[in-house]
C-alpha cells in the first residue's frame, strides 16, 4: 500500500515513531537523501497511513509512503501511548519484517538499509533478523539524547532510582554547553507512579537496543549553543559512549538543503487564518499551540486560559482541537470573534512565518522550537510532558529567546508577555541563533554529515560484496 515509484535506486526504509513530530522530521531527512541516490520509504502503522492519505496528496513527494496492519482493527484512536507501545512490540514486527521480504524481492532496487526513529527501536530487531544494517534516529534536541543515555549513571549516582523516581531535588547532570537540568526535568516523569516506572522501563529498552546499530542521525545540531550577549561559546562535540553508534548530526534539515512540500498533517489546516492575519498589526497576535501529542490540560485550564487571552486584549489564534475545546465558556467563539480566532488545526509554519504573529505560546515540542527559530518568534513556554522541559530550559536559561509561563492565570501571562516584550536584546538573539544553526555554515556542515553517512553505507555495502 502507497504510492509507487518506478526506480531501481536501492531502497532505505525509513521507520517513524508514529506520531506527527516524529513523521515530519523522518520525511525531510528521506527528502534530503533523494539526492544521495536512495529511494527513501517511509513505513508507518496504518492508523498513521489513513490519517495522512486523508489529509495530503502522496504524489507530492518524491518520498514513497507504505504502510503495515497495526492490529488496531481500523479504529482512528487516538491511541495512548502504552496501547502504541503494546502495537509495536506485539503485532508490527512480524509486519514490517513481511514487508522487507516483499520489497527484495521486486525489480526496483534492494533495501540497502533502514533509518529507525529510536522511540521505534522495535525495528531494530527486525533489521537485525533480516541481515539489513541499521542507523538510529533521535527526532529531539542533542542534549535530551545525553540525558537519556545517562540513565545507567544516574541509578549508580543514586540521583534516580531503579525505577526512574528521583532520590532527591538537585541536578541530574552537568554537560559542557548545556544548563543544569532538575529532576523534574526527566523526560519520563509523566502520570502515575506505575506511568513512570513503565516509561524508564522503555526508555532502558531503547538503550538496550541502540548498542546494535552502526549510526546514529541526530535531528539537532553538532552541540547547543550558549548566547551570553556577544559572547559565544562551541564546545568540542562529546563522543557517545563506548559501544553506542557513530553520530551524524544532521538537523535541523531546511533549506537550501531540501525544498519540502507541506509537511503531511495529520489533520484538516484551517488556512482561514492566513487571510485573517493579513488584517492584524505586525507583530500584534499571539499564536498558541501546542501539538500533536500532548493530553488535554484539563477544562479548568482551558477555561483559565480562555479567560486569560480574552482579557489580554491582543488578537491571538488558538489551535484547539475538539477534545480540548470542553473548558471553553459558553459562546467562547462568538464573544472573541473580533479579537481572536479559534482553529481545530493550523498550517503552522505559515502562520509562524507571518508578520503579524509576534508571540507563540508553545508546549517547547522539539520541531516547534526549530520552526520558531527559524520564523525568529519570541517564545511563551509552558512546557507540559517528555522533553519538553529540556527544551523550555535553553529557550529560557541558554538561548534567552523566550520566557516560562508559570501558569495560565491572566497574571502570570501577562507578566510573561510584558517581560518577553521588553526584551530589547531578544531580537538579537533571536538573529544569531537563526544564523548559527541554519545558517549556511551549518547547513554545509549538515550537508557533509549527510554525505558522510552515505560513504559509510557504500563502503559497508562494497565490504559485504567481497
Amino acid at each position: 500500500m502507497g504510492v509507487q515509484c518506478i526506480t531501481k535506486k536501492p531502497k532505505i526504509l525509513l521507520v517513524p515513531y508514529p506520531a506527527q513530530g516524529h513523521v515530519n522530521p523522518m520525511l525531510k531527512l528521506g527528502l534530503a537523501l533523494l539526492t544521495h541516490g536512495l529511494q527513501p520509504i517511509i513505513v508507518t502503522p496504518e492508523f498513521i497511513h489513513r490519517r495522512i492519505v486523508a489529509n495530503v496528496d502522496l504524489n507530492d513527494y518524491q518520498v514513497r509512503f507504505m504502510s503495515i496492519p497495526d492490529g488496531f482493527s481500523g479504529e482512528e484512536g487516538p491511541y495512548d501511548f502504552f496501547a502504541i507501545e503494546k502495537s509495536m512490540e506485539n503485532i508490527m514486527p512480524n509486519h514490517l519484517e513481511t514487508l522487507l521480504h516483499e520489497l527484495d524481492e521486486d525489480d526496483d532496487g534492494t533495501v540497502v538499509c533502514m533509518v529507525i526513529d529510536l522511540l521505534a527501536s522495535w525495528a531494530i530487531q527486525v533489521a537485525t533478523r533480516c541481515g539489513i544494517p541499521a542507523a538510529g534516529f533521535w527526532p529531539a534536541m542533542q542534549a535530551t539524547y545525553r540525558l537519556i543515555t545517562s540513565i545507567p549513571e544516574m541509578i549508580q549516582a543514586d540521583l534516580i532510582s531503579e525505577t526512574g523516581c528521583p532520590r532527591h531535588d538537585g541536578t541530574v547532570s552537568s554537560l559542557p554547553s548545556q544548563p543544569l537540568l532538575s529532576t523534574e526535568d526527566l523526560p519520563w516523569l509523566i502520570g502515575t507512579q506505575a506511568s513512570r516506572k513503565a516509561r524508564l522501563k522503555f526508555w532502558i529498552r531503547i538503550l538496550d537496543r541502540l548498542t546494535s546499530l552502526r549510526w546514529l542521525l541526530l535531528n539537532s545540531f553538532p552541540q547547543e549553543f550558549i548566547i551570553h550577549d556577544d559572547e559565544y561559546q562551541d564546545d568540542d562535540y562529546i563522543a557517545p559512549p563506548h559501544n553506542n553508534p557513530i553520530i551524524f548530526p544532521v538537523g535541523p534539515l531546511t533549506e537550501p538543503l531540501l525544498t519540502t512540500p507541506k509537511n503531511p498533517s495529520f489533520w484538516k489546516e484551517d488556512t482561514s487564518c492566513l487571510e485573517w492575519l493579513d488584517h492584524q498589526k505586525p507583530n500584534s497576535v499571539i499564536y498558541i499551540s501546542f501539538g500533536s501529542w500532548v493530553s488535554p490540560i484539563g477544562d479548568a485550564k482551558i477555561k483559565t486560559l480562555a479567560l486569560t487571552l480574552q482579557s489580554l486584549n491582543r488578537p491571538f489564534i488558538w489551535v484547539l482541537a475538539k477534545s480540548w475545546r470542553h473548558g471553553l465558556p459558553n459562546g467562547y467563539s462568538d464573544t472573541v470573534s473580533k479579537q481572536g480566532k479559534l482553529v481545530l488545526w493550523a498550517p503552522q509554519f505559515q502562520v509562524l512565518q507571518h508578520k503579524a504573529v509576534g508571540l507563540y505560546l508553545t508546549h517547547c515540542g522539539w520541531n516547534s522550537t526549530m520552526e520558531a527559530i527559524q520564523c525568529r518568534k519570541r517564545l511563551l513556554c509552558y512546557p507540559m510532558a517528555g522533553d519538553q522541559f529540556v527544551n523550555c530550559k535553553y529557550i529560557v536559561k541558554v538561548w534567552k529567546i523566550g520566557v516560562k509561563v508559570k501558569g495560565l492565570g491572566q497574571k502570570d501571562v501577562e507578566e510573561a508577555v510584558k517581560k518577553v516584550m521588553k526584551d530589547e536584546e531578544m531580537e538579537e538573539r533571536l538573529r544569531k541563533i537563526y544564523h548559527r544553526t541554519m545558517g549556511e555554515e551549518t547547513s554545509s556542515r549538515v550537508a557533509g554529515n549527510l554525505k558522510a553517512f552515505v560513504l559509510g553505507l557504500d563502503q559497508l555495502q562494497q565490504n559485504s560484496l567481497h
